[in-house]
């Protein structure tokens, strides 16, 4: 039963960080930064947050810093929106699977122009 609440909460927590992190002003923060998963402890003192930025992965190494100096007001703001007595400790991680996933559709994106020129060539 406890992985239920678990699993309901880093899906809550997941939605309201991303609430949050449009009304924050710190410069560092990307504008382009998007949540890739939340991990809350089974004790759900912890939560593990995932971010990545598309502009790349410097891009998000220097939100994941605004993140950790703005993680106090997160953490007060998602205890008072979820109504937790006690609300996990936010951890900060730097994902780079967004720019990677970019690099992958580019790789494939390159290839299908020349996949087709083969095929024209064979035809005549």
């Amino acid at each position: 039963m406890a992985s239920y609440k678990v699993g309901r909460l880093s899906e809550d927590m997941k939605r309201e960080l991303a609430v949050l992190l449009r009304e924050l002003k710190d410069p560092r923060i990307s504008q382009m930064l998007s949540i890739v998963r939340c991990e809350v402890s089974a004790d759900c003192s912890h939560c593990k947050v995932h971010v990545s930025a598309i502009e790349g992965e410097d891009a998000t190494i220097q939100s994941v810093k605004g993140l950790k100096s703005a993680s106090g007001f997160l953490r007060r703001e998602i205890g008072n929106r979820l109504h937790l007595r006690k609300c996990p400790e936010l951890h900060f991680v730097a994902d780079s699977s967004i720019a990677y996933s970019a690099h992958i559709n580019q790789i494939l994106a390159d290839l299908e122009p020349a996949g087709e020129q083969e095929t024209s060539e064979d035809e005549e």
